[in-house]
């Protein structure tokens, strides 16, 4: 294919600046799942943007950078680490309407040490008018060399299309590394135990969502029916009572919305089975991490 292009992009920035919205948005389907709270995103997922004969761009979405507190943080924190190697591209995603932190100058800390090219993309510019974006770039500019710097919406697609060009200037013709009908790399049964930890993630507070995981014991079409067995762990015995929530409410209304979804995506009635358990403290042990799905590299 003459002039194909093709590389790989690593999306980056702090906890809920956008970045799994603004790779759904992209790819223009549901991959990533979305939430107002911290560490929503857990795991390398990749979208895949494809057009014929002329690109395919393979973005990475990583976990928000934060300062672990378990062996399921450093896991997140060493997911990133490892994605800012043998790249192509940066996408530097940073909020519009939040104040230059120390959060923001670690991350700008470790990007200096990068020779990858980066764009930062500065999100959320729906919720300021656009003078006062331009404060905010003259301050990027003093703190971080970059190839571009992008304001976009990723929630409302605002100067996505320049986002996009930008990004295929920075990126030198290559093979296609995956189908052209292929838009990510997430299983079905991963995206389905993701569906279940947003409605969690949006439906309890403080460290219960924190405290979550969820595992697919089983998913079977039976005739015109779905139906799908899920486990969902906690790690205390009182954060299963609030996951169960008084006469069952909380998981219904978890179970429920859920299934809703499921069965928009699948096109099929779904039948939808939670069981919540506990498994004490798991964030912390290696090894109920890797059953849990999060191997932590040695």
């Amino acid at each position: 294919m003459k002039n194909f292009k093709s590389g790989f992009i690593s999306i980056i920035g702090r906890p809920n600046v956008g970045k799994s919205t603004l790779l759904n948005t992209l790819i223009g389907k549901k991959i990533a799942i979305m939430s107002d709270k911290p560490q929503t995103t857990r795991n390398e997922v990749l979208g895949i943007l494809t057009k014929e004969d002329e690109y395919q761009l393979v973005f990475i979405d990583t976990p928000g950078i934060h300062k672990p507190k378990t062996n399921l943080g450093e896991y997140m924190m060493d997911m990133v680490k490892k994605n800012l190697r043998n790249i192509d591209l940066i996408l530097y995603i940073v909020d519009s309407s939040k104040e230059i932190g120390k959060g923001e100058e670690y991350i700008i800390e470790m990007l200096s040490k990068t020779k990858t090219p980066i764009i930062l993309v500065i999100n959320k510019i729906d919720l300021d008018n656009k003078e006062s974006v331009l404060p905010i770039i003259e301050k990027y500019n003093q703190l971080i060399k970059v190839e571009n710097i992008i304001p976009i919406s990723a929630l409302k697609n605002q100067n996505l299309d320049e986002l996009l060009s930008k990004i295929l200037n920075n990126i030198e013709e290559g093979p296609m590394y995956f189908p052209a009908e292929e838009t990510s790399n997430v299983s079905e049964a991963f995206l389905v135990s993701e569906i279940i930890r947003e409605k969690i993630l949006r439906l309890t507070e403080e460290e219960v969502p924190h405290s979550s995981a969820v595992l697919i014991d089983l998913i079977e079409e039976e005739g015109e029916l779905i139906n799908v067995y899920a486990s969902i762990y906690v790690e205390r015995k009182s954060q299963k009572g609030i996951m169960i929530g008084k006469g069952a409410s909380m998981l219904k209304k978890i179970g429920r919305l859920s299934r809703l979804e499921l069965e928009k995506m699948w096109g099929m009635k779904v039948y939808l089975n939670i069981q919540v358990k506990v498994k004490d403290s798991w964030r912390k042990k290696d090894f109920d991490m890797r059953n849990f799905g999060y191997k932590r590299e040695k």
